[in-house]
């Protein structure tokens, strides 16, 4: 079965069925997806994350509708129906929807119509009426007057009723239903009565109609939530009467009573079973794709703000600002470590702003800051202009950090358990501190539904969008390498090949032992066996430990390999790292065997360039226009300065200092015609915008970047 799935999704993808055959091998075998497109490209022949990740998906699905096929045979079989033709024409089937197709006929139903007309005995007059030849159709019906049918009418409607199941069953009709469907069917949305003020804010669909194939996803998912919160009701629905002649020119034979028997059918089977049925099947397939969209973006910006430029190992005085409850300041070590916790009470009701300012002087001198973060929710400008107006003892730069899903974190079973001793308040501040910091590493703490970068994550297939948050996360956690000895158990969690028992041990190990001072001490990890130390090792590193190849992506089974190349230059591995005209003179093609190839050679060499290096950017500082802080101070034609909050299809949201975030429709990116905003903006990006638009009322902003 594997070299037939092969050859399938080598076709689907336009790559060689050899490179999908070892991936799958690889799969199989327990390796991750990382870990294969890092260390095994000669086997893959260099496929990237992307590709291994579509190739175990097409895969996945594959084997599942093997086992659906096996269900349906099996099905079929015990009802003694499965001919030779039809179990071979079943086993060669790989489309979902043809396959449910040939199995509809068979699937075991409910009592319908149809069934209750063939109990009383009326499948042969159904059988004499599909031939349209019969002249005198009631005179023959009457022959099927029994006990159970009273007149020839009644036989005619039963008849009527298995051949509408039959026409609604056959697979010619569907997919001649199903091309109108994907030609124009139309997706129409109305307000529910007496929902117009409970719903307004799905007004724009109150009266809604548009081409299915046209709407995009975000409108779709946004109908979708509205019928689920029963505001709107929701229809798709093609040409009836163009559907109705299709299948008239399929059934319709003869200009009889037969005929005009079976026209009835037509129009009963395609309006009662067939459209209900196909209405069904592409409002999940539209709602499908609407959500691999969705996810595909979310996926996308969570990636970029999980790679967002860290500040470091600095030391840092967090603030997460309130009005009435105060401002809450917390002061980290350069490690995240909590040094201590207290609250001002600068803004009103209290005021006391010159006592804030003193005490922030006193706290910044005091630990030592270098930085200082500060929330961007309520209070979050009026606390940034505190922070701005203070002349400090050294430099400190002042970044203005999102919040979203801070409150998650800190009401979290993970928080509780990292600070027990302090309020949710306390852990809100240190986890904004951190973010700062190192925005991967806190964020993984926090579910990514929870992060802000999403629209409709909540309406999406929550199996998939999980699937594919988790990923990227793994995919962004082994990007950039772990701190063996300094990474949460949350980080470890991610890093291919431990998962969270795994990454407790570790953590369990650091406490009891002290600091890991190789990769190799590893294997002294309770169950920590050579599979998943083949796996993860390369995506640990360990600064300033005893071996230099231990903070690099170096994999352990080519430290061999370095040596002998360091030997051969006649230095030490450290030698070598630290000597660049060395490397340039060591000739790859001397090292390359049938397991390690110019692509494994290459990226180490690259490694030895910059030993424990973050691929991320690095942070600039940042500040909003101090004159506008909250909506009413927004204004048409004003340009000011913002940071990409989010991404979508249609656009990019910009936060520009007000609660609010500002829309640049996708129309607005540039002077030119843009198909994906991410050509033009990425999260997290500082940008200059104009406004364009300002509804006070609905609260929302429009923006261009075309200044």
């Amino acid at each position: 079965m594997h070299t037939e799935f092969s050859k399938m999704i080598a076709s689907a993808l336009s790559v060689a069925e050899s490179q999908v055959a070892h991936t799958l091998d690889l799969l199989e075998d327990g390796a991750t997806i990382p870990f294969i497109s890092r260390y095994r490209k000669e086997r893959t022949g260099g496929l990237d994350e992307v590709q291994i990740g579509e190739i175990k998906q097409r895969f996945d699905k594959l084997s599942e509708m093997g086992k659906r096929k096996a269900t349906i045979i099996s099905t079929i079989e015990s009802q003694g129906k499965l001919s030779t033709e039809l179990k071979q024409r079943i086993e060669t089937c790989w489309d979902a929807t043809e396959l449910e197709d040939i199995y509809l006929p068979y699937k075991p139903k409910r009592r319908t119509r149809a069934e209750i007309a063939r109990q009383k005995g009326l499948e042969p007059l159904a059988q004499i009426i599909a031939q349209q030849k019969e002249n005198r159709i009631r005179e023959v019906a009457a022959r099927y007057v029994n006990g159970q049918v009273k007149d020839a009418d009644e036989a005619l409607a039963g008849a009527t009723d298995i051949l509408a199941e039959r026409i609604s069953e056959d697979e010619r009709s569907r997919n001649a239903v199903r091309r109108q469907f994907r030609r124009d069917a139309v997706i129409s949305a109305k307000v529910n009565k007496g929902k117009e003020e409970e719903g307004a804010k799905y007004r724009d669909y109150f009266g809604f109609s548009e081409p299915l194939k046209r709407c995009s996803s975000h409108r779709l998912l946004a109908i979708r939530r509205g019928e689920a919160e029963g505001i709107l009701k929701v229809s798709i629905s093609p040409d009836d009467e163009a559907c109705l002649a299709e299948l008239s020119r399929i059934w319709i034979k003869g200009k009889n009573d037969c005929g005009r028997i079976i026209s009835e059918s037509v129009s009963d089977g395609y309006k009662r079973l067939m459209k209900p049925s196909i209405e069904t099947e592409f409002a999940a397939s539209s709602k499908e794709k609407a959500d691999e969209e969705a996810i595909r973006v979310f996926a996308r910006n969570l990636h970029q703000l999980l790679l967002a430029p860290p500040l470091g190992q600095k030391r840092v005085l967090s603030i997460d600002p309130g009005f009435r409850t105060g401002c809450k300041v917390v002061c980290l070590d350069a490690q995240g470590n909590l040094l201590h916790n207290e609250t001002i009470f600068p803004h009103p009701p209290r005021n006391e702003y010159a006592q804030a300012q003193r005490k922030l002087q006193k706290l910044v001198e005091q630990y030592a800051i270098q930085a200082i973060a500060i929330g961007n929710g309520t209070a979050g400008r009026e606390t940034e202009n505190l922070v701005r107006s203070i002349r400090f003892d050294r430099a400190v730069d002042a970044f203005v950090v999102s919040e979203d899903g801070a409150s998650v974190y800190s009401a979290s079973k993970i928080a509780r358990e990292e600070f027990p001793d302090y309020d949710v308040t306390v852990r809100g501040a240190v986890s904004i501190g951190r973010r700062l910091m190192d925005p991967l590493a806190e964020l993984v703490k926090i579910d990514p539904k929870s992060i802000g970068v999403g629209q409709y994550q909540h309406d999406v297939d929550q199996t998939k969008l999980k699937g594919t948050l988790d990923r990227t996360v793994e995919s962004c956690v082994n990007a950039v390498g772990v701190n063996l000895n300094t990474a949460s158990r949350q980080l470890l969690t991610y890093v291919s090949g431990l998962g969270p028992q795994l990454a407790q041990n570790i953590v369990d190990y650091r406490a009891e032992n002290g600091p890991f001072a190789t990769r190799k001490d590893l294997m002294k990890v309770h169950r920590m066996g050579a599979k998943a130390f083949e796996q993860c090792a390369g995506f640990l590193r360990i600064p300033n430990g005893k071996y230099p190849l231990d903070n690099t992506a170096v994999h352990p089974e080519r430290y061999a390999l370095v040596e002998q190349m360091a030997r051969d230059a006649g230095v030490s591995v450290e030698g070598l790292i630290c000597d660049k005209s060395l490397r340039q003179q060591i000739k790859l093609d001397n090292y390359v065997t049938d397991e390690c190839g110019l692509p494994t050679l290459t990226d180490i060499m690259a490694e030895l360039d910059k030993p424990g290096r973050d691929p991320r950017d690095k942070i600039e500082v940042f500040s909003f226009d101090p004159n506008v802080r909250d909506l009413n101070d927004v204004h048409e034609g004003m340009v000011l300065p913002g940071i990409v909050s989010n991404i979508t299809n249609f656009g990019c949201f910009v936060d520009i200092g007000v609660h609010e975030k500002g829309l640049v429709h996708i129309s607005q990116l540039a002077d030119r015609y843009v198909s994906d905003p991410n050509e033009i903006v990425s999260l997290h990006q500082q940008v200059k915008v104009r406004v364009l638009q300002v509804d006070y009322e609905r609260k929302r902003i429009s923006l261009t970047l075309k200044i």
